[in-house]
């Protein structure tokens, strides 16, 4: 428990990945949850079979990304916590996304004149702390400057949610 709560502080911006080391354990059932809670998210959102292929699209691409960057930046040693991190920390993004999407519900059926609005606004700013905690933890791992490491987030985040989008597109 201590160690979840050790990398749900990544989403506060304290800590240090380098310093937390999972189990493979730990670090499957993160990338369980990330694929029941993705699935469950965009199968609200659109056809669930749509969803999973989408969520399993996201794995891959999230997998083969943090493969590549450390590969090419020769810090393979840090896999298992650097895909740790992103994905607890994107577990925990995704738990509020969820909530959101349960929250825009209540609110149209309760008639909420801004309904949509709230929602896109609550989904603007979890995206962007997304990307900010994603620079955070590259930069506490790669001890990159902060430019480098917003760069490499929001490559990351095209990679692992706009391609797989693109994809289903087709």
């Amino acid at each position: 428990m201590s160690l979840l709560i050790n990398y749900l502080s990544l989403c506060w911006f304290r800590n240090n990945p380098v310093d937390m080391v999972p189990s493979s354990s730990f670090m499957w059932k993160t990338v369980a949850f990330y694929l029941v809670s993705g699935i469950i998210v965009e199968g609200l959102i659109a056809d669930p079979a749509d969803g999973t292929l989408e969520v399993s699209l996201r794995t891959i691409m999230a997998f083969s990304s943090i493969s590549t960057l450390l590969l090419v930046v020769r810090k393979w040693q840090y896999f298992n916590q650097l895909f740790t991190a992103i994905f607890i920390c994107e577990n925990f993004i995704m738990t509020l996304a969820t909530i959101t999407e349960a929250a825009y519900f209540w609110m149209i059926m309760v008639h909420q004149e801004y309904a949509e609005e709230i929602s896109i606004a609550i989904g603007v700013v979890l995206v962007g702390w997304y990307i900010a905690i994603v620079s955070y933890i590259l930069r506490q791992l790669l001890e990159s400057t902060m430019s480098v490491s917003v760069i490499l987030a929001f490559s990351y985040f095209v990679l692992t949610y706009g391609i797989p989008m693109m994809f289903m597109d087709m």
